[in-house]
């Protein structure tokens, strides 16, 4: 089904994927639109070649853009098929999204689209107050939905997730090449759209699980404040395999999870660190019993300051949405 309005919501689906969480808010995907078909590629130049040496974060960044693509269609009214890694010869392109007709506007996907413009990465310390296992529990459905797994780190067991993010954050910090990776996206110039501002992060505090320092050369950031998470509940995503197929899903996912989460008043942080590095990687996987493995920490909780964090930069869609007459 070819026609201007379908035209018109694919270009506003890509839109509303400029909006979603990436490593480093590196944002390392493309669009392609011709016809009814929008394509996701990644982008190989905004790839973390220290951080990210594998490209996992890159795929899960990836599968959180596809799933705001899909969030925005539905949402509008607009059935969709979706083809993950569509052409073997092709390994950037990991998506094709085509318009197949007009339906009912999905309930549950407008609310999920309304949340887009106001999830935040909140790297702000949360409150005493705890997660209903009610919500983590429909939390662990949207993850299971969309393909993925959700594991809800017990209590007694959040020293040993600490302990796996603090081994991580101790080899990139005396690692020089990842020190100046991170300089270069919290050192972006304003034009550029990406990168992660000091207005966005927070200064080094106490904390059940560290949370990664952004500004290792003492730039002003965020007060830490008098919460230390202690209610603070701790989620791993993670899938059956490391393929790229799977770690796409991982990411869509992800991007439900925090959608979800936003809509019922939490705060969210993914975590990164624990799965940047090969050993901390393991200790994760101990965690999941080596059932699974682990694709990305988030941190869910609630924030008791009243000041919103200010968004992060995004690109120009000029510059990641190509449109074919």
């Amino acid at each position: 089904m070819t026609g201007a309005g379908a035209r018109t919501a694919l270009e506003a689906a890509a839109r509303a994927s400029l909006r979603a969480p990436s490593v480093f808010n590196t944002q390392p995907w493309r669009w392609r639109l011709a016809g009814d078909v929008l394509e996701l590629s990644s982008d190989p130049a905004r790839r973390l070649g220290v951080t990210d040496a594998e490209g996992r974060l890159l795929l899960l960044s990836c599968g959180g853009a596809l799933h705001h693509a899909q969030v925005s269609l539905a949402a509008g009214g607009w059935l969709v098929d979706v083809q993950r890694l569509p052409d073997p010869e092709r390994p950037d392109l990991l998506a094709r999204v085509r318009v197949t007709g007009p339906t009912e506007p999905d309930v549950e996907a407008e609310q999920l689209a309304a949340a887009i413009s106001r999830r935040r990465t909140d790297r702000r310390p949360f409150g005493d107050r705890r997660v209903s296992e009610e919500t983590l529990t429909h939390l662990r459905r949207l993850v299971e939905a969309r393909g993925a797994y959700l594991h809800v780190v017990p209590d007694e067991r959040v020293p040993e997730l600490a302990i796996s993010v603090d081994e991580a954050a101790d080899a990139n910090y005396f690692d020089p090449a990842h020190r100046g990776e991170l300089s270069h996206w919290t050192h972006r110039p304003a034009w550029t759209g990406d990168g992660v501002p000091p207005a966005t992060t927070v200064q080094p505090g106490l904390r059940r699980v560290p949370v990664r320092n952004f500004l290792p050369d003492g730039s002003s950031g965020l007060l830490p404040g008098a919460d230390h998470d202690e209610g603070a509940a701790f989620v791993i995503i993670f899938g059956t395999s490391d393929h790229p197929v799977d770690l796409l899903r991982g990411g869509e996912a992800m991007s439900a999870l925090l959608l979800r989460a936003t809509l019922e008043g939490l705060a969210t942080a993914p975590i990164s660190e624990a799965v940047e590095v090969a050993w901390p990687r393991r200790l994760l996987s101990r965690l999941l019993s080596g059932i699974g493995e682990p694709y990305l920490i988030v941190r869910l909780g609630y924030v008791e300051a009243p000041e919103e964090v200010p968004p992060t930069p995004r690109r120009s869609p000029a510059d990641v949405i190509f449109i074919e007459d």
